[in-house]
């Protein structure tokens, strides 16, 4: 029977030419390999080679079974590759979320519900994406700020979120209990970076507005003590941030894409929930 770390070797030899540069690659004596070839010739059960004195070389039906063995070790490769994968599947529950927040109080009650799984998130910026690789089960559950219209697919309200753009006292904003991005539009405002589909809202919503747009965490902290740059929050990240804002105001946003609701979507005979 075929053996694959055998036909590793012998395609090897094929490439190489040389047994004592085989030898190298695979860090073994040269005898070792000399036998090697013998139980793949023998394996097939025809000739393979042409032997002379210290010297051993493929016939043509040598080079069409490296061939072959080149194909059939692929081959392997890619079943290997599948079975890891189906594997990593069944004990990992992949979560794509358009946006931060509801991650923060959703991935722990997962952890809690599935202990022996491997749970990982991604934040998604655009929800038509993620609709897409949760019905091409590219992932397992999908946090989308509206239901999916699929009667495999269960899409279960979670939470909603709320919109504010914050502004210290003295700002000229800081007047109005409530606010419209007409209003807004046109301030130049510190955004932080991975907000997922906010960060699009704000671009397509505040056309005239620049945007100075945080990658580092502390940095964008110290930005809003200092800075009289309006910034943004939400209701569930005051729960989670509010001693960030120091004492800047927060004013509610009122346009309907600023107030969303989340729908945790999976389909119905994949996870129990």
């Amino acid at each position: 029977m075929l053996n694959l770390d055998d036909l590793s070797q012998f395609v090897a030899f094929y490439n190489y030419g040389t047994l004592t540069k085989v030898a190298e690659e695979f860090n073994i004596s040269q005898p070792t390999i000399t036998r090697t070839m013998k139980r793949v010739e023998e394996s097939f059960g025809v000739p393979l080679f042409i032997r002379s004195v210290n010297k051993i070389e493929m016939n043509d039906t040598g080079k069409v079974a490296a061939q072959a063995a080149m194909r059939l070790l692929e081959t392997a490769h890619q079943c290997e590759l599948e079975v890891k994968e189906y594997d990593r599947k069944v004990h990992t529950i992949t979560v794509e979320s358009c946006a931060p927040a509801p991650l923060w109080s959703f991935m722990p009650k997962l952890y809690m519900k599935h202990p022996e799984k491997t749970i990982t998130s991604k934040l998604i910026e655009h929800p038509a994406q993620l609709e897409a690789n949760l019905l091409a089960h590219k992932c397992h559950i999908g946090i989308l700020p509206y239901p999916i219209e699929n009667s495999e697919i269960q899409c279960i309200k979670y939470l909603e979120e709320h919109l504010s753009i914050c502004v210290p006292p003295t700002h000229e904003l800081a007047k109005y209990k409530e606010v419209s991005t007409k209003q807004i539009n046109g301030y130049n405002c510190l955004l932080s970076s991975d907000i997922g589909f906010w960060t699009n809202f704000h671009k397509r919503a505040l056309p005239s507005s620049k945007f100075f747009i945080q990658t580092d965490e502390y940095a964008f902290k110290e930005l809003v003590k200092e800075s009289t740059l309006p910034c943004f929050t939400t209701n569930l990240a005051l729960d989670y941030y509010e001693d960030n804002l120091g004492n800047r105001i927060s004013i509610p946003i009122t346009d309907d894409e600023a107030n969303v609701t989340y729908y945790i979507c999976y389909w119905k005979n994949d996870l129990d929930l």
